[in-house]
């Protein structure tokens, strides 16, 4: 028998399929009891939302037994859940990443699809975050990963002003600078480095490449000016960690950066608080965002509980607090939460050490769609293949 499907029947009969699924998930919580999450971190996220979910687990002691952190290399983790997956035992139940590790979990099918599936118990993303956050959500999220923090991110760069007299202006001027100064300037892995990855995907817009968007077919001018450009780099470090670490010491003159990696280092103590920063002449913000993603093979116990915890770190309260020391800057992804509501150590801290002019050039800058997931996952195979995979440490 053949049977007619209207937009409402449609509507009708997928909603009734969240509804039982919802209650499957509340049936299973409830025989559950509390649960432990084993939350891993792949990219520097619980700096930003570590009180907040430890405040969730104690004021939700009924959902949360207990919380188990851990860190790993965002490269890593797509093999790692891959074959926890393959082994049914998945010992994983939240990841906080960036677009790296999320991107290869959408091509790899590691992820619970959580929008729409689950929009009834999540809040209503399109109402509460700012534009371009919502951009970012749509680019790389693809339902699979809900954004949790954002920044315009870079790419910008740090110097130091006593050693560099004449620091460049241009993209042309930097290749200029780093052959006059062979190994004094430098810049991490992309796929393992939000500084890297900005850079990589903001190239393209600053030499004026034929389509930014297309990094296999569209960059002839950036992969030729990478492969320029690492005549005089000595290596490239695994994660931006490395750099700031050269440039502190003093071993490095100039690194890629961006506003977060900027503040917050020197705020450690890491960098001197006096290093400088500029932006190349024609330069397009390409932002960065923090994601929260479930692997499939977590419990559905767990999935409820995850599901609230999501819903938690989405609200002011805890938005403003990934002001944080200035290390996402600034931060929020929902909108209407400016830092007057952050932390007062926040706001202190942002006040000594954040650069006033970087509000200026977050409104003046055009910030640019990031490449989505298969595409950036491309860009990163051909920077390890062609540029610097044989050169990192």
């Amino acid at each position: 028998m053949q049977r007619n499907w209207t937009r409402r029947s449609v509507l009708s009969a997928a909603t009734g399929l969240a509804l039982a699924g919802h209650a499957r998930l509340a049936r299973a919580a409830a025989e559950a009891g509390p649960v432990e999450l084993r939350i891993i971190d792949v990219a520097g996220n619980l700096a930003l939302t570590r009180a907040a979910i430890e405040r969730f687990a104690k004021e939700n002691p009924g959902i949360v037994s207990s919380l188990n952190f851990s860190r790993a290399p965002s490269p890593e983790l797509p093999a790692k859940l891959k074959a926890e997956q393959a082994a049914n035992r998945v010992d994983i139940d939240l990841v906080l990443t960036g677009p790296g590790a999320l991107s290869d979990g959408i091509q790899q099918g590691l992820w619970i699809e959580l929008l729409p599936a689950h929009r009834d118990v999540l809040p209503d993303l399109d109402a509460i975050f700012h534009p371009q956050a919502k951009m970012m959500q749509e680019n790389f999220g693809k339902g699979q990963g809900i954004a949790v923090a954002y920044s315009p991110s870079g790419p910008v760069f740090e110097y130091a002003a006593d050693r560099v007299k004449d620091r460049p202006k241009t993209v042309q001027e930097l290749l200029a600078w780093v052959k006059a100064h062979p190994n004094r300037f430098f810049y991490a892995r992309p796929a393992n480095s939000g500084p890297g990855w900005t850079w990589l995907m903001g190239l393209p817009y600053l030499l004026g490449d034929k389509d930014p968007q297309d990094p296999i077919n569209g960059w002839e001018k950036s992969w030729a000016y990478l492969r320029e450009l690492d005549d005089g780099i000595e290596y490239y470090p695994s994660g931006t960690a490395g750099t700031m670490k050269e440039l502190g010491e003093g071993s490095r003159d100039m690194i890629v950066s961006t506003i977060g990696w900027d503040i917050n280092p020197r705020v450690l103590g890491v960098v001197p608080k006096e290093v400088e920063v500029f932006v190349l002449e024609g330069t397009h913000w390409v932002p960065d965002t923090q994601f929260m993603c479930i692997p499939k093979g977590v419990s559905d116990a767990k999935v409820a509980a995850l599901l609230k915890l999501m819903s938690y770190m989405l609200q002011p309260p805890q938005q403003a607090g990934t002001y944080d020391q200035g290390y996402f800057y600034p931060g929020p992804v929902a909108k209407n939460v400016p830092l007057s509501m952050a932390p007062a150590e926040s706001q202190a801290t942002l006040k000594e050490f954040g650069r006033p002019f970087y509000d200026d050039l977050i409104a003046k800058l055009p910030a640019e769609k990031p490449l989505p997931p298969d595409k950036l996952v491309a860009a990163f195979q051909r920077w390890d293949e062609q540029i610097g995979g044989k050169k990192t440490k």
